[in-house]
């Protein structure tokens, strides 16, 4: 794949646009803080509350979603995946005309049909590989993180163009992009989210460590050698891929890579993720969230509540007591 850098993009594009950024949590705020600083007019589109206080104390003019709908030519939405739709029926769709863009960094709602977007209308995603915090990080550093663009609907002609502008404005294409389509963004995120990143590295941590302190280890040592340096190990890994990290560590600890893990994660792993790709794929994980989501959240409260009282959890605030500086 082509890895697009800042001299594939003009910002020009989007001179004399306003961009209305809807939402104004993590995401959001980096994104909007961004793009505003490279020059792009950007307005808040947010409910009463403190996401609008937040906007409105850093500078922006904030109005209703609906109102922001109507007054910019790039719709940007940024709130949570499961209120895409509702607020897109309720309040975007209504004051949509012909000509604008939607924009998303996420396509789950595309996807899985919550939002079916007009045909007179631009679909187009600019995503950054990245949480909202370290993305504006390394913004205010003068680099960036990395990111996708994808363009879904163009019926203007100059939909890509509009996407590339918003991703130099947040920083993207000092670092790279990829271009890709709605559907691998999402099917590869929600992946990865539940298999690797979230799901499978938060259940080995949590295992590991309840397996130590089962079997008589001090929690806190526990703690430090099962999460706590989890960290430094990605961070070689982001530095320098595997074999970086491998370099790093002492020949035990690789040894223990290649005849441990295997034993820990056999390759029949593999075949329950390849069935959790056909979930996603089916959209039988995409049901089962908006269901969840529709219903109020109990089951994820529920889940909430019981990692809070996870000993692992616990260990952890007063391990990171410990890291506080003193005043």
């Amino acid at each position: 794949m082509k890895i697009l850098h800042d001299s594939d993009a003009d910002l020009s594009v989007l001179n004399g646009k306003t961009v209305a950024v809807m939402g104004y949590g993590a995401q959001g705020r980096a994104q909007a803080l961004c793009m505003r600083d490279s020059g792009i007019h950007v307005i808040i589109g947010a409910r009463p509350g403190k996401s609008w206080n937040a906007a409105s104390e850093d500078g922006f003019e904030v109005m209703s979603v609906a109102d922001a709908t109507k007054k910019a030519d790039v719709i940007h939405l940024l709130v949570p995946d499961e209120m895409h739709g509702p607020i897109f029926t309720a309040e975007i769709q209504p004051n949509l005309t012909a000509g604008k863009t939607m924009s998303c960094s996420h396509g789950f709602a595309y996807v899985f049909g919550e939002i079916v977007p007009p045909a007179d209308v631009n679909v187009i995603m600019v995503a950054p590989k990245s949480p909202g915090t370290e993305e504006r990080k390394r913004f205010v550093e003068g680099f960036g993180v990395p990111g996708l663009i994808a363009v879904h609907q163009d019926c203007t002609g100059n939909a890509r163009d509009i996407a590339l502008a918003m991703a130099k404005g947040v920083g993207l294409t000092r670092a790279g992009v990829l271009e890709c389509t709605l559907e691998q963004e999402t099917y590869e995120d929600l992946f990865g989210e539940q298999n690797v990143i979230c799901g499978g590295l938060v259940d080995l941590m949590k295992y590991g460590f309840e397996t130590l302190i089962e079997a008589g280890y001090p929690p806190e040592m526990a703690y430090f050698e099962c999460i706590h340096e989890a960290k430094l190990i990605v961070d070689l890994i982001y530095e320098g891929g595997i074999q970086r990290m491998n370099e790093v560590i002492s020949n035990t600890a690789e040894w223990g890579e290649y005849v441990t893990g295997p034993r820990i994660l056999p390759a029949d792993v593999k075949e329950r993720m390849k069935q959790a790709l056909a979930d996603i794929h089916s959209g039988k994980f995409a049901r089962e969230w908006i269901a969840e989501a529709r219903a109020g959240m109990p089951v994820l409260k529920a889940k909430r509540a019981a990692l809070a009282d996870h000993p692992a959890e616990i260990t952890g605030k007063e391990i990171r007591r410990l890291f506080e500086r003193k005043k």
